[in-house]
């Protein structure tokens, strides 16, 4: 019987598939990555698409110790492998790395949908059961190889984003932040978290990260939404597609930004310190747009989802309409390309990787599924100026790729992205399941 319901599944999909390609054509690009980067990107008239277009490489892992290629002047090694859909990374003041190895949680999506999605899921390397644990790598030796991995903490809700505070170690599981005490050196915890705001949790952007500020003793987390563009309703969204301002003492948060459709990576200009932010803009409106973007955030800006994207241009999809919004929306400050899935954000204060990379922003681009060709799928380095924005005129350069293979199969796909304390770029590679190190030759 088994047999047969995945024959009859197998078989709808196809259909699916097939309707898809001849009845709406998939959308292909007309622009390069490149121009729909940079503070200035080409906005051009969106393409709405009523069946998605589906570009999504298939995942097929790293085989006989292959490696991504990194940009000339660098070289990359495996800091750890074998691990299970490592997503985000915590390096330590004492050397060690904390990983954490997640999943969305069970989605209970059912019909045709539910197929399309678990098809799309398997075929991206995405449909593993979460891990929900973090677990501490150390590289006693110091020769860029961690040598020991224990389970740090077991049993969180498809954590990702975590953050030290004195002794305090602060997670964010998809529908709380918790905190359990830990002190550096530890390699076990065994304290059961203690839940300090709870948010909503799942959804199509089922992860969050967490930021803290020491100046101010508060903690900001990225709550992405839980729809492509509001098509369930706002109320579905409340306190989704922001950042949240948390008090730890009082257990209490605020809305710090709005109409951020899927925020990730969070990290502070180093000159300025600004807190600037990753995003992942809305699907369906054509291989071109919208642009996936980094921008600086203050306190009560809004971004425009699902309204408007890119400073105000209007997506005529969304009902209602909210044109007295339009003009209150704040541009982003520097665009990713489209599609381009960018999560990981870490500036390089700290870094050893040579002159060239010395004063900018870094970017995991986890890569694309609604354009053709694929987008992303790559670590690209934005480089900034003395006033703590990105330089003028100034394009992502790669730092590393070589994810996809000849065959434009995925071998890896790079989420997080952080420095460790000797100042190479560690790479969270979830499909990979591999932390990869890159540092100077």
């Amino acid at each position: 019987m088994r047999r047969h319901i995945l024959i009859a599944s197998s078989i709808i999909l196809l259909l699916l598939a097939g309707f898809g390609y001849w009845f709406t054509r998939p959308d292909r690009a007309r622009l390069s990555v490149a121009d729909v980067s940079g503070a200035r990107p080409q906005i051009t008239t969106p393409r709405p698409e009523t069946w998605p277009t589906i570009g999504v490489a298939q995942a097929v892992g790293w085989a006989n110790g292959a490696a991504p290629t990194p940009a000339p002047g660098l070289k990359v090694q495996a800091f750890a492998r074998g691990l299970t859909h490592p997503r985000w990374l915590l390096p330590l003041a004492n050397g060690d790395v904390l990983v954490a190895e997640s999943n969305s949680p069970p989605r209970n999506v059912g019909g045709v949908t539910g197929l399309v999605m678990g098809y799309l899921f398997k075929r991206a390397g995405a449909a593993v059961p979460s891990p929900n644990r973090i677990t501490l790598l150390r590289d006693a030796n110091g020769d860029g190889i961690a040598e020991t991995r224990t389970v740090l903490i077991a049993g969180l809700n498809s954590p990702q984003g975590m953050a030290l505070v004195g002794n305090t170690l602060y997670i964010a599981n998809t529908d709380a932040l918790v905190r359990v005490p830990f002190t550096p050196g530890q390699t076990r915890i065994t304290a059961t978290p203690e839940v300090v705001v709870r948010y909503p949790g799942g959804g199509n952007h089922w992860a969050r990260t967490v930021l803290a500020d020491p100046r101010a003793g508060t903690l900001y987390v990225a709550v992405g939404s839980s729809s492509n563009i509001a098509e369930n309703g706002l109320d579905a969204e409340r306190n989704r597609a922001c950042l949240l301002e948390v008090d730890p003492r009082a257990k209490t948060f605020r809305v710090y930004a709005g109409g951020l459709r899927n925020p990730q990576g969070l990290a502070f200009e180093p000159r300025s310190g600004r807190l600037w932010v990753t995003v992942n803009e809305r699907d369906m409106l054509g291989s071109d747009l919208a642009p996936d973007y980094m921008s600086a955030v203050e306190l009560g800006d809004f971004f425009g989802w699902p309204y408007t994207y890119w400073g105000g241009y209007v997506d005529k999809r969304v009902q209602p309409q909210r044109p007295d919004l339009q003009q209150y929306s704040k541009r982003p400050d520097y665009a990713l390309g489209p599609h381009t899935a960018s999560l990981g954000l870490a500036f390089t204060q700290g870094a050893k990787l040579g002159a060239r990379f010395a004063n900018g922003a870094l970017i995991g681009q986890h890569g694309s599924w609604n354009r053709q060709p694929v987008s992303g799928y790559k670590v690209v380095y934005v480089p900034f100026g003395p006033n703590g924005f990105p330089q003028a005129g100034a394009r992502p350069v790669d730092v590393l790729t070589g994810f996809l293979d000849a065959q434009g199969r995925a071998q890896g796909r790079p989420v997080g992205v952080s420095i460790d304390r000797a100042g190479a770029l560690l790479v969270a590679d979830d499909v990979g399941d591999t932390i990869w190190r890159v540092a100077a030759r």
